[in-house]
């Protein structure tokens, strides 16, 4: 029989399975409903969804120890990079009804999937634009507590610090997905995480945590900091 033990962050969840394995998990916010390839199991009529590390660099992020979470119920949040909408929808999960995602995409192909995921999710808001130009949602996104960015682009300190003087509000708290091989293929990705971390700081930004998404993803950090 399958067991749950809330987990040391609040709205998450360890599952243990009838096999014996672990798995994080959030309670799902349209039950019956999957969004990727994760497990759906109930016990005492509430429905837990798997938090697949290897397909989420939050959930990754959070396997590696991460101390910062500021995601909670009313939370507001920018996420950039949206893709399909992993990721998004477990922070769906976690903030309720009562909190929204403005959730930015600039690819079609990804934004029809993510579309799919909020017309049956009403606290994730899609759009389509470039994150590298926040001005574009200007007139949709309001000031949030939280900016998440997880975009495959060299200028990734650049854009995640433009969106951060626009649109985050001071104390609140940003993450940003490093994708060292986005940046520079040649050089060592410990070297281009400095790099990064240092720019930011440069911004003013104030870093919390770098914390190393291995073996759940390769070459990549998550960076946690604050606006200060």
């Amino acid at each position: 029989m399958s067991e749950i033990k809330q987990h040391e962050i609040e709205n998450l969840f360890w599952l243990t399975l009838k096999d014996g394995n672990v798995r994080l998990a959030t309670i799902n916010l349209e039950p019956g409903n999957k969004v990727y390839t994760e497990r759906l199991v109930t016990i005492q009529n509430v429905e837990y969804r798997t938090f697949d590390p290897f397909k989420s660099k939050l959930g990754a992020a959070i396997f590696q120890k991460m101390q910062a979470f500021p995601f909670s119920k009313n939370s507001k949040i920018l996420y950039l990079g949206a893709a399909s909408g992993t990721t998004i929808s477990h922070i769906s999960d976690i903030i309720g009804n009562e909190g929204l995602i403005y959730s930015v995409e600039f690819s079609p192909r990804s934004m029809r999937d993510l579309v799919t995921v909020a017309e049956r999710r009403k606290n994730i808001i899609p759009v389509h634009a470039d994150a590298r130009f926040p001005e574009e949602y200007s007139m949709i996104v309001p000031m949030v507590d939280i900016i998440y960015e997880d975009v495959a682009q060299p200028s990734q300190a650049e854009i995640l610090n433009s969106n951060v003087q626009t649109y985050l509000k001071k104390g609140g708290y940003f993450f940003l997905a490093v994708k060292a091989r986005s940046i520079d293929v040649t050089k060592d990705p410990k070297i281009i995480y400095n790099e990064v971390k240092n720019e930011l700081q440069s911004y003013g930004l104030n870093i919390l945590e770098v914390i190393d998404l291995e073996p759940y993803e390769k070459d990549h950090v998550m960076i946690v900091g604050q606006k200060q």
